[in-house]
């Protein structure tokens, strides 16, 4: 797999959002021309109000996601050494919900592994039109397994680890969500771990994508989905203020 670009995570963004940043740049252009041709101060000042509001979520949402997919070490992958033992995985489940830039890295990184990819996707409930662009610009990759997220085709005790990077959230449900933490947990085998990275549902989530961060899930809804299915933390810490890692063990 070539380097990733520099720009590649946020272009990535535009690209399957595009509709929201259009949205609000012409909002934008609309409220500059709105003041300087309207003379009502009342006015002027909801005008200003709104091209601030576009201009602030255009430069942020923009700017954390560089900082996010192209500047941390999100990609860089030296954080897994926090993450998992210091022996290497020799089997590994990678799952996603539709769009995957991360197995192609995990397969160079761990070469000597055995892999199932994993994706859940089901145009049924997961319509989203972001998650179809990225679909169509970036279809599974050659070996990927469909699989409901409920059941999957891998046998008990398998995985030395189970992936879910920024990808479980798609699940909307807690119950969902559960359902898929039960399956991670029977999959594993002897000492295995379960790694997932998300955004949350906090401060730092809403200031840089506003009303955006409610499409992540708060920490008290993730820890409610893994301890249901008999998971405990094992360990947790931060990638950037905006995404945070969590390493699940099987409570038996």
């Amino acid at each position: 797999m070539s380097a990733r670009g520099r720009f590649q995570g946020v272009g990535a963004v535009v690209r399957f959002n595009w509709p929201f940043y259009l949205t609000a740049f012409l909002v934008l252009v609309g409220s500059v021309v709105g003041f300087v041709s309207i003379s009502l101060p009342w006015l002027q000042t909801v005008m200003v109000l709104a091209a601030a509001g576009c201009l602030y979520f255009i430069l942020v949402s923009l700017g954390v996601s560089h900082w996010v997919y192209d500047r941390s070490d999100l990609f860089r992958w030296e954080w897994l050494g926090k993450a998992l033992p210091k022996e290497a995985p020799e089997r590994i489940v990678f799952c996603h919900s539709g769009f995957d830039e991360s197995s192609g890295m995990l397969v160079e990184r761990f070469r000597a592994a055995e892999f199932r990819i994993l994706d859940h996707h089901d145009a049924r409930w997961m319509s989203e039109p972001s998650i179809m662009r990225a679909r169509r610009l970036f279809p599974p990759v050659e070996g990927t397994l469909a699989a409901p997220f409920g059941e999957w085709p891998v046998a008990d005790g398998w995985a030395d680890v189970v992936f879910g990077i920024l990808a479980i959230h798609e699940l909307r449900e807690t119950g969902e969500r559960s359902d898929w933490f039960r399956e991670a947990r029977r999959c594993l085998g002897p000492a295995g771990r379960i790694v997932i990275v998300e955004h949350l549902r906090d401060p730092a989530n809403f200031l840089a994508f506003g009303p955006g961060f409610l499409h992540f899930h708060s920490i008290k809804a993730w820890r409610k989905s893994w301890e249901d299915a008999g998971l405990s933390l094992d360990g947790d810490f931060r990638i950037s203020p905006f995404l945070r890692v969590f390493v699940l063990k099987d409570n038996e």
